[in-house]
């Protein structure tokens, strides 16, 4: 039965549903040039939930549903960020959206429900949980994609996304019930207390290279990637702003639910396939990044790389393993945010600014663009001093302190290929004379948005100075 203690542990969950269907209930009885009260109404809703998940945060681990829901640190430091990253969507969107007949309410509630599937997922305390976020986070989230119904790249984009995603989903879903059949329970801590008991250890280790399966293809690693390149240029580029973020915050969470809490015992055989898809995931995903010239498709791959460095910190199967992987996922979403800011910025009808050569001369016309978006070029190289420096750093200590020194290596070498790439937009921005005949260059004029975009950027040499603080905070999650 559920009791009152179940509904004071889920409340911002509870908050965010109901609020996610006032938002589609409202946008049906007001007029297109109303929208905007939908959009801050929006805001206001995440603002909200944000408040609810850091003031009812309890001092340590409870659960709810008979340990089917986990409200813990990680959970809410996941959760903050996730919020955090939909809010810059959403103010970062408006202009676009605003200029391609696409500013609908449907925008704001399918977002919101995709969110309400993470902080679910994150929160998994049995596999049960975890398939049902999962899947809430993933479909809302496909037809986000398909957002522009006149685009038929971002109808295949669509397509490619729904179906490879039902397969991974499908396969993990396979995992789960290979594993319920080796333990007899979909509870994770029951299956990590059964693992050594089992009579079926085969069939419980063919259950884990399904959900590893399941988890490669939510971080978007090689050999799983396929969708990401296709899914970021087809994407609106809000929508693709959500995907480069959200997505992988989430999947942090969902591969400590299910390898540490559920499969913890079986560590020396998932920290091998974990690393040899990191390896992979360096070395593709930093080289082919080079080739490109689609600025969307260059950030995939530059995205593929990055959570090569996540599985460096989730190869090691420690708090501080644990800890440098959570702090990079964060760094990374805000890193993120900022390079598909700028794009949004500088699109407009007609003009989507997807090609690194669109960027030629920016510094000439607007060096307060070209410099947020240099800040986050050389965060996500991991140039010193910035922030991305301190957690590449951090990941790769973890590597090592777990004797992957091989892997930090790789990692290294692959750091300094991506430099090539990275560099490459900021040669563009400011040495770059920009092609005859092509109109300049206007951001939008947006306020909230170039507001809050600065914001975002600045942020980045901000957290410098407070990286201890936010690196101390994921280690207390993890009891380091």
């Amino acid at each position: 039965m559920i009791s009152l203690n179940d509904l004071l542990v889920i409340v911002p969950e509870l908050f965010l549903t109901a609020a996610a269907c006032l938002v589609l209930l409202f946008d049906v009885f007001i007029k297109d040039d109303q929208r905007d009260a939908t959009h801050w109404m929006a805001i206001l809703i995440m603002l909200v939930t944000i408040f609810t998940v850091i003031h009812g945060q309890p001092p340590q681990t409870v659960t709810a549903f008979g340990g089917m829901f986990v409200r813990d640190h990680m959970a809410e430091i996941l959760k903050v960020t996730v919020l955090i990253a939909t809010i810059l969507m959403f103010v970062m969107a408006r202009p676009w959206l605003k200029d391609r007949k696409l500013f609908m309410g449907e925008f704001y509630s399918l977002s919101m429900f995709s969110v309400l599937g993470v902080m679910l997922l994150v929160s998994a305390g049995n596999l049960i949980t975890v398939y049902l976020g999962l899947e809430l986070f993933s479909l809302p989230a496909f037809a986000l994609v398909a957002l522009n119904r006149d685009s038929k790249l971002a109808s295949e984009a669509a397509i490619k996304f729904f179906v490879l995603g039902a397969l991974a989903s499908g396969l993990l879903l396979f995992g789960m019930s290979l594993i319920y059949g080796a333990t007899g329970s979909l509870d994770l801590h029951t299956i990590f207390a059964s693992i050594g008991t089992t009579p079926h250890p085969h069939l419980l280790q063919l259950g884990l290279v399904f959900l590893v399966v399941g988890i490669g293809f939510e971080f978007g690693a090689v050999p799983f990637h396929m969708w990401l390149p296709d899914v970021y240029e087809g994407a609106p580029t809000p929508i693709a702003m959500y995907i480069s973020a959200v997505p992988k915050l989430a999947a942090v969470g969902l591969a400590y639910r299910l390898l540490e809490v559920g499969m913890g015992p079986l560590a020396g055989d998932w920290t091998m396939m974990l690393a040899i898809m990191a390896a992979l995931s360096l070395v593709i995903g930093n080289v082919v990044a080079i080739a490109q010239a689609n600025l969307k498709r260059m950030l995939a791959y530059s995205t593929i790389s990055h959570m090569g460095f996540v599985f460096l910190g989730l190869a090691n199967p420690t708090p501080e393993g644990y800890s440098s992987a959570l702090f990079y996922a964060v760094c990374f979403a805000l890193m993120e945010t900022v390079a598909f800011g700028v794009i949004l910025a500088l699109a407009r009808k007609g003009f989507e600014c997807e090609m690194i050569d669109d960027l030629k001369g920016l510094n000439r016309r607007s060096p307060w663009f070209a410099g947020m978006m240099a800040i986050s070029m050389f965060s996500l190289a991991g140039i010193p001093p910035l922030w991305g420096f301190a957690a590449k750093v951090l990941v790769l200590k973890s590597a090592i302190d777990g004797g992957m020194l091989w892997l930090a290596i790789v990692a290294i070498i692959c750091s300094i290929i991506g430099l090539f790439y990275y560099l490459r937009v900021v040669k563009v921005m400011y040495f770059d004379a920009p092609a005859e005949g092509v109109e300049p260059l206007a951001p939008k004029s947006d306020l909230a948005m170039r507001w809050l975009l600065s914001i975002n950027a600045l942020g980045l040499i901000a957290m410098i100075g407070f990286s201890g603080v936010l690196f101390a905070w994921c280690q207390h999650a993890f009891g380091a």
